[in-house]
Formats: C-alpha cells, structure tokens, sequence
C-alpha cells in the first residue's frame, strides 16, 4: 500500500510518499479501502510540530478524515460489513493512506448520494462546525450569526447548519467566486472581508444592534474588530488563530459578551455522540452536502498542504486515492 510519512517536523516538504506492506485489522478494528482524504489546516500544523498538546509522536501518517470501502473486518466488529461505503470520524493510521485502520467507532455510513470526495470533508469540517455553532455558542433560532470566512470547509458546514435552525446568517469571503459560492449555500448577507467598510456594512445590517454569534476562523486577524460587532449579550467563538492580536477588553465589558475558544478533539464523548447524530441525520436528509473546491493525488499532498493553508478557499481541499 502507498501512505504518505512525516519523518521530520517542517513545511509540506516533509510529507514522503512510500510503499508499505498492507495493514491487517485486529479483532475490533475496521480496515478501510481509503477512496479520498481529507486536507484540514491542523494538518499542516501537526506535520509543522506547531500544534501543541496534540503534536504527533514522529513518524506518523496525518490525516484523520476520509472516505472509501471496508476492506475488512475483525473478528469482535459487528454491524459494518466488507464492501460498505464509510467516512471516518478520526483513524488509528492516518487517512493519507490507500489503507486505514480504525476502531469501530470512528467509521460511519456513507449515504449513496454523498461522493467519497464529499465523504472525506464531513468529519472534521462539520463536527467543528456544529460543536461551536450549537454546544459552545448556543445559537438559537431567530438570532443572527457572523460567519468569517464562510466559503472554506468548516464555514460552509457551519452555513448549512445555520440554514436549517433558523437563523439570519451573514457570510464573509475574499473573492467574487467565494462569495457567489456562499450565497448559493444560503447565506443571507454575503460580505466581502477585504472591503475597507465591511465593518460599517455588517452594523448596518442588524441595524447598529450587531450579531449574536460570531464563528471566527483567523482570528489573529479579526478578533479585535468581531468584539466591536457583538450584540449585547453576545458570544464569539475562536474555531482557528496563526497569532497573536491586541484586544480592547471594555468592548466585552460594554456588550457583557464572551469570547471561547474550541478545539474539536477537547468535546466529551456524550457531546460528541450528538455531533455524530446530527452530521448522521443532515446527511440522510439532504441539509448537509460538503462542498470540495480541489481535489489533489495522493502523491501531491505537499500541493494540497500549501492550498489549504491560501487565503479565498471555496470548499473543501481532499486528496483522491
């Protein structure tokens, strides 16, 4: 099997292709024909070795997210069986991989009307979506949610599930394709970040009272300005950050709002159980449809880790085995 190893922490430079003897599962293990892969930004930041308590034991294959076949089963696993179509929520091996090891637990259903492209950008992209949106912000319907960056992978998870709870849902993207691409997904107000008034235009909006929730996805870059949009009451979550920034914390004070930071592998396993059930659910109905933007080769993964990490994403990056 072919498997792409990090054997050295540093840019994507570092991601090897190699060919490896093919795994075996033990008796409560799935082994997974691995069809495409998802690329996240905590990728590059394991394969960097920036990525704090969760930096990866060297060497390692990344990837927790992907799509294929079961390949086959051990003796303890029950109700999946060889040839399902899965995605996985996490894997012991690694996802860039034509094969993947994981437990039980990690692999789903994949629905027929969801492509292994698509399948490969549910996990990650949507579990955070939904645990910062309903489990840490607690939106609601009726209130009026800030999405920076909309048009990457885990805003535009975040626009579908905003859609159908409910709520007034204003986007932010770079780019004329960006933001044709949120508008299409539902957003109501498609704003563009780079616009030297898109302050004034997002207050004017929710005129001049500002917005209940904010998903933040740079927040290295935005934080100070989302703290002058919250309502009264307001809460803003930090889904993603490459720095520091300088906060006025009277802006809080004044609007008695809240700032929390998420890390999706943080989340209890009872709250992960409802992240599943609700992904599972938007599936089956057709409220959730992942949106790819790039598909890459397998043996280009260093292209798809310098990709994902661009400004103006339209989806999803995967890489197709």
């Amino acid at each position: 099997m072919k498997r792409v190893r990090v054997y050295e922490f540093g840019g994507p430079e570092v991601l090897k292709l190699e060919e490896v003897e093919d795994l075996r599962p033990g008796a409560d293990e799935v082994l997974i024909r691995v069809k495409a892969a998802g690329v996240n930004p905590y990728d590059t930041y394991m394969r960097s070795g920036n990525y704090g308590t969760r930096t990866p034991t060297l060497p390692f294959t990344p990837g927790s997210d992907a799509a294929g076949v079961v390949e086959a089963i051990g003796a303890q696993v029950s109700g999946i069986t060889s040839g399902d179509r899965v995605y996985t929520m996490g894997t012991l091996t690694g996802a860039y991989a034509e094969l993947a090891l994981c437990k039980r637990s990690q692999v789903q259903p994949l629905p027929d009307r969801i492509s292994f492209a698509q399948g490969a950008g549910i996990f990650v992209p949507y579990a955070t979506a939904y645990r910062a949106l309903f489990q840490i912000a607690r939106a609601v319907a009726l209130e009026t949610v800030l999405i920076h960056g909309a048009s990457g992978g885990v805003g535009l998870a975040a626009v579908q599930f905003a859609r159908t709870a409910g709520l007034t849902i204003i986007g932010t993207a770079g780019t004329d394709e960006g933001l044709r691409l949120i508008g299409e997904q539902g957003v109501h107000h498609a704003i563009n970040h780079r616009a030297p008034d898109y302050l004034q235009e997002i207050l004017r909006l929710t005129s001049g009272r500002g917005v209940d929730v904010i998903l933040e996805m740079l927040a290295h870059v935005n934080l100070s300005n989302d703290l002058k949009m919250l309502a009264i009451g307001g809460r803003a979550v930090v889904i993603g950050s490459r720095g520091d920034i300088e906060i006025t914390p009277r802006d809080l004070m004044q609007r008695e709002a809240s700032v929390t930071g998420m890390m999706l592998w943080n989340t209890p396993e009872a709250e992960l159980a409802k992240v599943y059930r609700a992904i599972h659910a938007g599936l089956e109905n057709g409220s959730l449809h992942p949106v790819i933007g790039l598909e890459v080769p397998l043996a280009e993964a260093t292209q798809a880790h310098r990709r994902v990490m661009e400004p103006g994403a339209r989806g999803k990056v995967v890489l197709t085995i």
